[in-house]
């Protein structure tokens, strides 16, 4: 049986006048759908809960609704997979409504989210490592343990200086930074060492 929160009766009839058929239609459709469902306020907007985890969203806005179902559609996007509603015509039909979230509660009941897993062939590429200005190429050939921690870094650490290096706008500074760096590494130091106990 469904745990209804007050406090989603107050958010609605605090909404404009234009979100409020929105959101009722919501709440209705999300309950029919998964009727042992739990509402609750996170992130002082209305959440639709299933077996302890996110299943649905919505929101009111001056000018608009917006809807989300966790691991549906555009993740990420402001207004919810559906754009900005306006109106309840702007939500698909009830019945790909409630198959989007029947969905969602099934991810839930057998992978515990609602989330869907990402594909091993959507991984992300590598960045290529940038290529060594020459200076600091120079200084790291003369000085051999410098050079081997900065070989045996992540990508990303390596970056780091690389970047720090290349940015410089003066020659001055590109001196300085790799006088630095090279210090730092033949320390064994990361880039940004004096923030990893923050």
């Amino acid at each position: 049986m469904a745990t209804l929160d007050p406090r989603f009766d107050e958010y609605i009839a605090n909404a404009a006048s234009f979100a409020q058929p929105i959101l009722t239609h919501i709440r209705r459709i999300v309950h029919e759908a998964v009727p042992d469902l739990v509402e609750t306020m996170k992130w002082s907007m209305p959440h639709f809960m299933h077996q302890g985890k996110n299943l649905a969203g919505m929101a009111a806005f001056k000018a608009h609704c917006a809807m989300m179902i966790h691991g549906d559609g555009r993740q990420g996007d402001a207004m919810g997979q559906f754009g900005k509603l306006a109106s309840i015509a702007d939500l698909p039909g009830d019945n790909e409504l409630k198959s989007k979230i029947v969905a969602a509660s099934e991810r839930i009941a057998s992978e515990g989210t609602a989330l869907r897993k990402k594909s091993t062939e959507a991984k992300k590429e590598a960045k290529p490592d940038l290529p060594l200005p020459p200076a600091f190429a120079g200084a790291l050939e003369a000085n051999p343990a410098a050079k081997a921690t900065l070989d045996a870094f992540a990508p990303s650490h390596r970056r780091e200086y690389v970047q720090w290096i290349a940015e410089a706008k003066t020659e001055a500074t590109r001196d300085r930074r790799i006088a630095q760096a090279i210090e730092w590494l033949s320390e064994g130091k990361k880039r940004n060492w004096k923030y990893e106990g923050c």
